[in-house]
């Protein structure tokens, strides 16, 4: 302690601080925030009071850094300046009575009272275990709140030197246990004297007493059998929750740890799996019990709850600090977009419809939920593609990137491990839930590579989450609907090793088309030999090896830092659609079914869902661009995009198709395809072009020009049709 600080001391400036603290309002008038707090507590109109420490490290410094070092010892000694103090408020009045606890401590103080003055006239010394204990009538809880500014800490970065004080941690909810009645007080009655005995329990669990312990039994050794008083006991609701570090907290190639938070009173039931949290509480030990105490002095910890908020994934307190000069300057450029898509991944070559789609999918659409009507903001993205062409590495990239993510394969992965499990609770033999990985990435992103390798049985889990955006369990006797509102992120192999062009897309994943018209976005990301690509991606990937780092390309990619921040700020708007570009999205709409009524044979299956998304990237473009409304200018861009992703798919299955047919034939429908109208001729190297780039030749032109020779006429290398 500090010198000349002691308890007593401590006590008296705590009284201080809870009656002349004030803070001034917007009306510049003086309000005495604790002062009013202690007149409700002694009204009971208020049962939880905070006591922020950063207005106490205003109004006494000294106090404040001696609560910090000993918070556990502090956290006692504030109830008894409260109890004072409240004691002082009441003054003559008797306390209100609310409840049968309430009057039952009325009636018990009073007859109290009147023992004592009776003893006082005789001179007969009081017996201790009559005596109330302040617990039983304290009606209220007092929880100490960390300073605005305190840095949160991972669960690894808690160690020895914090036990005793207080604690401010962030993760995520992985379990929660149900809400218990806690023992605070136990009173008994004795069958003999008929003295009533009070039990103040300070753990978990206790012994009871079994035999009356009261002058009057001890001298007549009558051994009284006590029986327990429920209506004169003191139960506090209790609450056991499992924390989890955040992905960003936990360093490449280790374990997430987790931490054990014991919650109390008013502070139950504020968070469920999945959630994300920042809690405040005091570090305490506690010795092994059991046959686990054979590792001797080996003590597991636990954080006492004295401040639980729930944040929110697009809240700005989820990311460290805030936007710079220089880096608002960066941000505010007409390019953002493209800067932002060159900086995810840079390392990987390319690639950069694919970037900006996770880049709109980090950010998120705008989520409608009115009258019981929802449709989901989240944007679902599937890579499909041969081996070697990045997938896993952008997966690991997002992953990273996220503030909120998880990362799994589908081999490594259950249904139960995706949604939730129902696990056996260690401290009540309860069943409880365990919430999977779609659960504790709740408005977040859940990467999963290996898709094609799932077992069905597994991947009907993930059908729910991907539209309604909910966990529906109903295992042991637990019904109940858990939020995934999740954007999945896939990465699926072909099934026979390398896409197949004549195949379609379900044939080549083996997904089912339910499934795949669940993703908004489905890329095919092929490995085709281009003499002047493969040189480029060589030397990229060479410049990487050698230096490190990826090459300058006129932009300079942003810190994943940055763009964590300006993506928190983007994720503040909200941006709708509206009624004059209505008449736009419905006739691309249209025009989409007709293009897919027209071409039967494709494989990418055209529905409302595609509306939806693009809706969806629309206001994920605008949100880029912190935008309250969507432009035509987002419109467009989200329609490109998913003419693009439809691309990559329906060009190389044409390339499939054309390869189907006979090369003569194919050279004859270049060549008529070219001379019509006005066009009455067509060179021979033009032809020879065009020809290339479905991969024919020379050998091909000339065997067509020989099976139709009464229909093409050659001359100085100018093939003219005949009419």
């Amino acid at each position: 302690m500090f010198p000349g600080l002691s308890y007593e001391n401590g006590r008296e400036r705590f009284a201080d601080f809870f009656q002349t603290f004030c803070v001034t309002d917007d009306t510049c008038e003086k309000r005495f925030v604790y002062a009013e707090q202690i007149r409700q507590l002694a009204s009971r109109t208020q049962v939880p009071m905070y006591v922020d420490l950063g207005d106490l490290e205003t109004h006494d410094e000294e106090l404040y850094k001696e609560v910090r070092r000993n918070t556990a010892r502090y956290a006692t000694l504030v109830y008894d300046v409260v109890d004072k103090l409240i004691k002082d408020q009441l003054g003559d009045n008797p306390p209100p009575v609310l409840d049968a606890l309430d009057a039952f401590i009325f009636q018990r103080v009073h007859l109290d009272e009147q023992q004592r003055n009776n003893e006082a006239d005789t001179a007969q010394p009081s017996d201790a275990n009559k005596k109330i204990p302040a617990q039983l009538l304290r009606r209220y809880e007092i929880y100490f709140v960390a300073p605005t500014n305190e840095k949160c800490l991972a669960a690894r970065e808690i160690s020895a030197e914090f036990v005793g004080r207080l604690v401010t941690l962030r993760g995520i909810v992985i379990r929660c246990s149900e809400v218990m009645p806690l023992a605070n007080v136990v009173t008994y009655l004795c069958d003999t004297c008929g003295c009533e005995v009070y039990q103040v329990v300070n753990g978990p669990t206790y012994a009871p007493t079994m035999e009356c312990p009261s002058k009057d039994c001890q001298e007549s050794k009558a051994h009284g059998r006590l029986e327990l008083q429920l209506r004169g006991s003191n139960f506090m609701k209790y609450q056991e929750i499992r924390v989890q570090e955040m992905s960003d907290q936990v360093p490449v190639g280790t374990i997430p740890r987790s931490l054990t938070i014991r919650v109390t009173g008013e502070n139950t039931r504020l968070c469920q799996p999945g959630d994300q949290v920042k809690i405040s509480g005091i570090l305490l030990p506690q010795l092994r019990s059991g046959f686990r105490q054979g590792n001797g002095l080996v003590a597991d910890v636990f954080v006492d709850c004295h401040n639980i908020e729930n944040l929110r994934a697009d809240d700005e307190k989820n990311v460290d600090g805030e936007l710079t000069e220089e880096e608002v300057d960066v941000v505010a450029q007409d390019n953002i977009y493209d800067l932002l898509a060159y900086s995810i991944a840079p390392e990987i070559y390319g690639h950069i419809d694919v970037k900006k789609s996770l880049l709109l999918a980090l950010v998120g659409g705008t989520d409608k939920n009115t009258n019981g009507m929802k449709i989901r903001g989240a944007l679902n993205i599937l890579l499909v593609g041969d081996p070697g062409v990045a997938k896993s590495q952008l997966l690991g990239y997002v992953d990273r990137l996220a503030v909120r993510s998880q990362y799994t394969t589908g081999r490594g992965s259950s249904g139960v491990g995706l949604t939730a499990a129902v696990v056996k609770d260690a401290v009540t033999g309860e069943m409880t839930l365990e919430g999977g990985a779609l659960v504790l990435a709740d408005q977040g992103i859940c990467c999963i590579d290996e898709f094609d390798k799932m077992l069905d049985s597994d991947r009907t889990a993930i059908h729910e989450v991907m539209e309604q955006q909910t966990i529906s369990i109903s295992k042991a006797g637990i019904n109940t609907s858990l939020n995934a509102r999740v954007s999945i992120i896939a990465a699926a192999n072909p099934a026979f090793g390398r896409y197949n062009n004549k195949k379609t897309v379900e044939e080549n994943v083996q997904l089912p088309a339910a499934l795949l018209s669940r993703f908004d976005l489905l890329w095919l990301i092929q490995d085709v030999p281009d003499h002047d690509n493969d040189k480029k991606i060589a030397d990229h990937i060479t410049y990487v090896h050698m230096n490190g780092h990826e090459p300058e390309v006129g932009y300079k990619p942003l810190s994943m830092s940055l763009i964590r921040r300006y993506l928190a700020i983007c994720k503040r708007r909200a941006p709708s659609v509206p009624v004059y570009l209505q008449r736009r999205l419905v006739e691309k709409y249209v025009e989409l079914r007709e293009n897919a009524r027209g071409n039967m044979e494709t494989s990418v299956f055209t529905s409302p869902r595609n509306l939806l998304a693009v809706v969806r990237m629309a206001t994920a473009h605008a949100r880029l661009h912190l935008r309250n409304t969507v432009t035509e200018a987002d419109i467009d861009e989200a329609l490109r995009l998913l003419d693009a992703c439809k691309s990559s798919i329906e060009s190389d299955r044409g390339v499939a198709e054309m390869r189907r047919k006979d090369p003569v034939d194919v050279v004859f429908d270049i060549i008529r395809s070219h001379i019509d109208g006005e066009n009455k001729t067509l060179s021979r190297a033009k032809l020879l072009s065009e020809a290339q780039l479905r991969g024919l030749n020379n050998d091909h032109i000339d065997k067509c020009l020989e099976r139709y020779p009464d229909l093409l006429f050659v001359e100085d290398d100018v093939i003219a049709l005949a009419l």
